[in-house]
């Protein structure tokens, strides 16, 4: 119970840094989408940092289905407490939009208008979610206490170097898609972008397998 509380805290906690700083950025920077990325990407990472070194040594600090995932297929979670870790960081994420909307005196429930659609977005899925895993998969091999670090540089960096911005987390993309401010994304976006990021999950291991023969 202590591992799930702490995975479903930390997934609330990340959508509030993720949404809470889009819409504060937006809403600051008078139009201009580069200060409003630098400010969300700025706070994703440095929120992410603070949410992993808090988290970490209760639950692993997944926060992610796809992170979940890939230490299931590394034998390191069992079937049941996977489907357990990605119930309450689904429901954390969705809760931690709520939560957000309320702080900024939004209506709490919204659907998306933002129209993400295109193969290009898919790839950068992919691409990102790799990169994300391989990441988590190597960085600490000699010093685990760098993880937390790498991963928030990580994304910091992805949400500028993929279309997409770096979702790379199933729950982040199915929270995302009930809120109509800066970070959403149109739900019928939303399936095709899970199935890139198990993809990316896939094309990991296999790296992994081939480099780290984990």
């Amino acid at each position: 119970m202590n591992a799930l509380l702490a995975e479903f805290l930390g997934t609330a906690g990340l959508l509030i840094v993720v949404v809470g700083s889009g819409i504060m950025g937006e809403s600051l920077s008078q139009g201009n989408a580069a200060i409003a990325l630098l400010a969300n990407s700025l706070a994703t990472g440095a929120g992410l940092y603070a949410l992993i070194q808090t988290f970490g040594h209760i639950s692993g600090a997944h926060f992610n289905p796809a992170v979940s995932f890939i230490e299931w297929l590394w034998k390191k979670l069992k079937t049941k407490d996977l489907i357990l870790y990605i119930s309450v960081q689904i429901l954390g994420a969705i809760v931690g939009v709520i939560l957000t909307h309320a702080m900024f005196g939004q209506r709490l429930l919204q659907f998306s208008t933002h129209d993400r659609g295109g193969f290009r977005f898919l790839l950068s899925e992919v691409i990102a979610t790799l990169g994300l895993i391989l990441v988590i998969g190597l960085s600490g091999k000699k010093n685990v206490e760098k993880t937390p670090a790498a991963v928030a540089t990580y994304i910091t960096a992805a949400y500028w170097c993929t279309s997409s911005t770096s979702f790379a987390n199933p729950a982040v993309t199915i929270a995302r898609s009930f809120t109509d401010t800066f970070s959403g994304i149109l739900w019928t976006g939303v399936p095709s972008f899970i199935a890139a990021q198990f993809l990316g999950v896939g094309l990991s291991w296999l790296c992994l397998r081939l480099t780290a023969k984990r």
